[in-house]
C-alpha cells in the first residue's frame, strides 16, 4: 500500500510543531516519519543554517536553497518512506516557499519531481500574534522571523491564495482555537484518508 504525505503550514507562531506531535500521536499504531523543512538531511541541516541565521540574500537564491534541501529530503527521505507504506508528515514542505519566496517577489513554481501531499493542513494565524508568542516564550527570532510585520501579512494572503486555489487538497484551521480543537478538526480530516482497518 503506498504511504500518505501529510503536511503543516502557516505563518510563524501558528502552532505547527504542536499540531505535528498531537497528529503523530494519534498515528502511534501505525508506520510514522516525522521530517522539518529545511532540515532533516545533512545537507537541509546545513542549508537551513544558511538560510536562517545568514545574510539577507537574492529572493531567487534563497528559493532555491530552500528547494535544494527539499530535493534532498525527497530523495533520501520522503520517496522512500513513502514507498515503504509510511505515513509522512512534514513541518513545512513547498508551500512554504511558494508563499514566503512568493511574498518576496520570486518568480516560484512547483518542480514536477516534488510529490503532491495529499493533504496540506493550513493553520489560519494573525502572524503579529504569532510572532508576539513565539517572543514571549524565550524564542529568539531568526533572519526570517525579524522581517517586518508587512510581509508576514502578505505570506499569509500568499497562504490564502493558494488555498483557495487547491481546496481539494488544503484543510484551513483557525489557529486561535485552542489546540485540542484543532487538533480534532485535523484528525477528522486525516482520518478519512486512512484506510477503514486503521481508523
Amino acid at each position: 500500500m503506498p504511504g500518505l504525505l501529510i503536511t503543516l503550514e502557516g505563518p510563524e507562531g501558528a502552532g505547527k510543531s504542536t499540531q505535528l506531535e498531537l497528529l503523530r500521536e494519534r498515528l502511534a499504531d501505525r508506520a510514522v516519519e516525522v521530517y522539518r523543512e529545511p532540515g532533516s538531511t545533512r545537507l537541509g541541516d546545513r542549508v537551513r543554517e544558511l538560510l536562517l541565521n545568514g545574510e539577507a540574500m537574492n529572493p531567487e537564491a534563497e528559493m532555491f536553497l530552500f528547494m535544494g534541501a527539499r530535493a534532498e529530503l525527497i530523495g533520501e527521505r520522503i520517496l522512500p518512506a513513502l514507498d515503504r507504506g509510511a505515513i509522512v508528515l512534514l513541518d513545512r514542505y513547498h508551500d512554504s516557499t511558494l508563499a514566503y519566496q512568493g511574498a518576496r517577489g520570486a518568480r516560484t513554481f512547483w518542480p514536477e519531481s516534488f510529490p503532491r501531499p495529499a493533504l496540506t493542513v493550513l493553520l489560519r494565524a494573525d502572524p503579529r500574534l504569532g510572532l508576539r508568542r513565539q517572543r514571549l516564550a524565550g524564542k529568539a527570532p531568526d533572519r526570517i522571523e525579524s522581517e517586518p510585520d508587512d510581509f508576514h501579512r502578505r505570506v499569509a494572503a500568499e497562504y490564502d491564495r493558494l488555498a483557495a486555489a487547491e481546496p481539494e487538497r488544503f484543510l484551513v484551521v483557525d489557529a486561535d482555537q485552542p489546540a485540542e480543537a484543532v487538533a480534532e478538526r485535523i484528525w477528522e480530516r486525516v482520518s478519512r484518508l486512512l484506510p477503514v482497518a486503521a481508523r
